[in-house]
């Protein structure tokens, strides 16, 4: 399959950052208020290297900026300044057509399952959009991708970069699939990602949830279109010991899915970085997960 990245650099600026991003070649970010009066603004703003206008409109003094080669490290430098939620706003607004506004369905699902849009390997393939509206437009995704097989499973694949990530990891230590099916564990179609959605949920829980009425069920099946699984960059495996999460997170694989106890996602970041892009611990029945703050 077509391997495509994106390579155009990009620089965030507000009061007192200082970050190093790769923007995407070719993707217009879109600034969702006209009033930019306050930091999140800014960084939206700045998502579109319009410092003229920043530094006209923000009310933030401007700052160095130092915008890296498509070969540097992607990593932001780590600022205790900022909060959590700036953080990650700051990581993702290259890789978005538009960062939803909050108490919106969109924003709803990039709480709950944008923790893969803060990887920055040029290798891997962000969706521009939180939701595929269809079949269609989810293979239009997927047919960009370079996948690349999971080692000891007969059809479990996902974007290369995820999957090397994984097999290094079980080499490290036996870490199995969830069911042991490829096309429910792995890589999924957006028929699957449907018809696990309508063996837990219904229209009825849709609407709830698009009304910001009802999350919990975010925990156990994502709504139509969602899934992390249609990126290539997330898994369901069986992990029952602290070798096999050690190992996983070791090669940039966390739980980022509150509830979702089998769902791993791919970051591409280890452990000591996470905070870097505002990512929030919570343990919930002795599961840790990493969450996006929003």
């Amino acid at each position: 399959m077509k391997v495509f990245w994106k390579k155009t650099a990009f620089s965030t600026i507000i009061a007192l950052i200082i970050f190093s991003l790769v923007a995407s070649n070719g993707t217009k970010n879109k600034i969702l208020s006209q009033d930019i009066r306050n930091s999140e603004s800014c960084i939206l703003a700045g998502s579109l290297n319009k410092h003229q206008q920043l530094n006209q409109l923000c009310t933030s003094t401007l700052n160095h900026i130092s915008i890296p080669t498509p070969q540097t490290n992607l990593t932001p430098i780590l600022n205790l300044n900022l909060t959590n939620k700036e953080r990650f706003f700051a990581a993702i607004t290259d890789k978005l057509l538009a960062i939803p506004q909050p108490g919106t369905y969109e924003y709803i699902l990039l709480r709950a399952y944008g923790a893969a849009f803060v990887n920055h390997n040029p290798e891997v393939q962000l969706p521009s959009k939180v939701v595929f509206s269809d079949e269609n437009e989810t293979k239009e995704f997927q047919f960009t991708l370079s996948m690349g097989k999971v080692n000891g499973t007969n059809n479990c694949y996902l974007q290369k970069a995820a999957a090397d990530a994984l097999n290094q990891a079980k080499a490290q230590v036996n870490i199995p699939l969830k069911s042991g099916y490829g096309d429910s564990d792995c890589t999924r179609t957006f028929a699957t990602n449907l018809r696990f959605w309508r063996k837990y949920a219904n229209n009825k829980t849709l609407a709830r949830v698009q009304q910001g009425q009802e999350k919990k069920i975010l925990g156990t099946v994502a709504p139509p279109g969602s899934s992390q699984h249609l990126w290539g960059l997330a898994i369901d495996l069986r992990v029952a010991n602290e070798a096999q999460r050690q190992a996983l997170n070791q090669n940039g694989w966390f739980r980022t899915v509150e509830y979702d106890v089998p769902h791993w996602t791919y970051i591409g970041h280890p452990l000591d970085q996470l905070d870097e892009f505002g990512f929030e611990n919570k343990v919930i029945g002795g599961i840790s997960y990493w969450l996006t703050p929003l």
